[in-house]
């Protein structure tokens, strides 16, 4: 059974990211011998995203408290 809000595309799994106050930043962080910043995007409270793991995306960096819905289950990151 799969988590809601949780898909996996033809290239990777999706997540889905809730920010819970203005500011939140998404950055995704590319593979390869040299990891660096390929996209950015500013969140404000209630806004949501959904992003991609892909061939050039293997990490996201998230700045700012959020909810993040994966496959493998619920990160709020306000909780204690």
């Amino acid at each position: 059974m799969r988590e809601v809000g949780a898909v996996e595309g033809p290239n990777g799994d999706y997540v889905v990211i809730k920010a819970k106050e203005n500011g939140v930043n998404v950055i995704g962080l590319t593979r390869g011998k040299d990891t660096r910043f390929h996209h950015s995007e500013k969140l404000d409270q209630g806004e949501v995203m959904i992003a991609q793991f892909t061939e050039h995306t293997s990490a996201i960096k998230i700045r700012g408290k959020v909810e993040i819905l994966t496959r493998y289950g619920k990160i709020d990151t306000a909780e204690p």
